[in-house]
């Protein structure tokens, strides 16, 4: 008999629930730039996003794979009129500041972001307004069909907000105190030098396993590579090609690589623009408002080159700025050769047979090997008569003083990567007329784009990107140069892997020393 009980006993302690394991460690992640700001909806760049994801979430969000999956709504929207979605959302989430997430919280975020004075606006246009059904129910209105509601809604941009804590607040107040329901707290931000984020024991997924996740800024490759080697930081974004080899064989680091949703472009300046209201306010007055001196820019490029002297091969050429993830991809398309005897009739037939000045803008320190890469495309351009002048910048004052003010022209180098990957966020954002990085206008492009925007029948929107893609090209509205093939370098103290959306995920990583 006591032998049956003292079995019972053991039985029943290890029945017991094991209560998860308190979040511990820290992991530190270096970035090549800071960001511009914490309020996620007045901003359109991936490194303010990464961060955003750890403390805010969105109705739905993407997996490692890319599906789409339930986040803080319960299953995918359900489209109850044309111009009607409905949404379920989760029970039982509050924010870190003990507000509780419901339809109020989901109506004022939604109706927040569409707000044309923040940066994100343009991607939400479609929305007319939110409708309360129940506590846990919305209804989005849209102002026409929107085939792509469910795709942006993962942007972090559609982020949820607290109401009570936001209600009448501006972008510079939100991002000193962000607040959301994320497995993350915001802790503190010390400009350019690192932002601290400690885990979120309340979270509604079960508290993080890492306790502590930093993000530091370092936008010099070699400075960031070396903290890395020295054990300062866990994960190194855009690690330069030509340094891949000894990372992946260093026996306390490892190499992780995906092929990114992300172009790198030259972008070309044809009209000037309001800057408060983003509309074309008329021909801007310099040599790349002619087509013919935008596609002698194209033709001079060898982009093959650059990909193979500068980024180690490790990159692969575009047609336009869709990749083959994206939806809207055309497969027939064919990436342009250099031609230098095209650039030097097209120069002549517009105007400049003795060759044509420019100035070429760029960041320094957020793409991979960027700086370099526009150094290389400069050079080519110069001997090819297109004499030019390099300006790079430090990424947020390029940002703010240059691309958000319309004022990066008349070519300037950007990188675009939207977690979509649908064509709407890659053409809608860059050149329809009152977007707040466009520096382009084509009246023909934008009534394709309106039409795509609306179509609800999916090969009927395929069939609309696919005249965009080739009007795209024949206008010459960017110069596309490449995919970038996303290399991060890690410490091996840490279970990780790329993704090619370029989010970095600390919910998604392990500590093998627990510490």
């Amino acid at each position: 008999m006591i032998q049956w009980r003292t079995t019972i006993m053991l039985l029943a302690v290890l029945l017991l629930p094991v209560a998860a394991a308190a979040p511990a460690g820290k992991v530190v992640i270096a970035q090549g730039v800071d960001p511009t700001k914490l309020d996620i909806m007045d901003q359109q760049e991936a490194p303010a996003s990464i961060i955003a994801s750890h403390i805010f979430e969105t109705l739905w969000e993407r997996d490692a794979n890319l599906k789409i999956v339930p986040a803080l709504a319960t299953d995918m929207p359900k489209l109850v009129a044309p111009t009607t979605w409905e949404v379920k959302l989760r029970k039982g989430v509050k924010f870190t500041n003990g507000e509780e997430f419901n339809a109020e919280s989901a109506k004022f975020s939604i109706e927040r972001v569409k707000d044309p004075k923040l940066r994100a606006s343009s991607n939400f246009k479609p929305v007319e307004s939110v409708e309360i059904v129940d506590p846990y129910t919305i209804r989005v209105h849209t102002n026409k069909p929107w085939p792509t509601f469910l795709t942006v809604m993962t942007f972090a941009q559609a982020s949820m907000y607290p109401p009570k804590a936001y209600k009448d607040k501006q972008p510079a107040d939100i991002s000193r105190q962000p607040i959301g329901t994320g497995p993350y707290k915001f802790v503190r931000w010390a400009k350019d030098e690192e932002i601290v984020l400690e885990a979120n024991d309340a979270w509604w997924r079960g508290a993080p396993k890492i306790k502590t996740v930093v993000f530091r800024p370092i936008p010099d490759d070699a400075v960031r590579v070396a903290a890395l080697q020295n054990g300062e930081i866990d994960v190194a974004v855009n690690i330069p090609p030509h340094l891949a080899n000894p990372i992946a064989n260093h026996p306390k680091l490892f190499l992780t690589t995906a092929p990114s949703i992300r172009t790198i472009q030259l972008m070309f300046q044809t009209h000037n623009f309001d800057e408060k209201t983003h509309q074309a306010t008329g021909v801007y007055d310099g040599p790349t408002k002619d087509k013919r001196v935008r596609q002698a820019i194209q033709y001079a490029l060898d982009v093959d080159e650059i990909i193979k002297g500068v980024l180690d091969g490790k990159a692969m050429r575009v047609a336009t700025m869709l990749t083959s993830m994206h939806f809207g991809f055309d497969p027939g398309l064919k990436p342009i050769k250099q031609d230098l005897a095209k650039v030097k009739k097209l120069l002549a037939d517009a105007g400049y047979p003795n060759g044509v000045e420019i100035t070429l803008n760029g960041p320094q320190g957020r793409y991979v090997r960027d700086k370099e890469v526009a150094e290389a495309a400069a050079g080519q351009l110069n001997k090819a008569g297109i004499k030019t002048t390099l300006k790079t910048y430090e990424f947020v004052n390029y940002l703010n003083n240059l691309t958000y003010k319309h004022k990066g022209g008349p070519v300037w180098l950007i990188g675009w990567g939207t977690p979509t990957i649908d064509a709407e966020t890659v053409y809608n954002p860059l050149f329809h007329n009152g977007s707040n990085l466009g520096t382009y206008f084509n009246p023909d492009l934008d009534g394709l784009m309106d039409a795509a925007q609306k179509e609800m029948d999916e090969k009927k929107r395929l069939a609309l990107y696919h005249q965009i893609n080739k009007l795209w090209i024949e206008d010459a509205a960017a110069a596309p140069l490449y995919q970038q093939l996303d290399l991060y370098g890690a410490s091996k103290r840490i279970s990780w892997k790329a993704r090619s959306d370029e989010r970095i995920k600390a919910t998604e990583m392990t500590l093998k020393d627990g510490k």
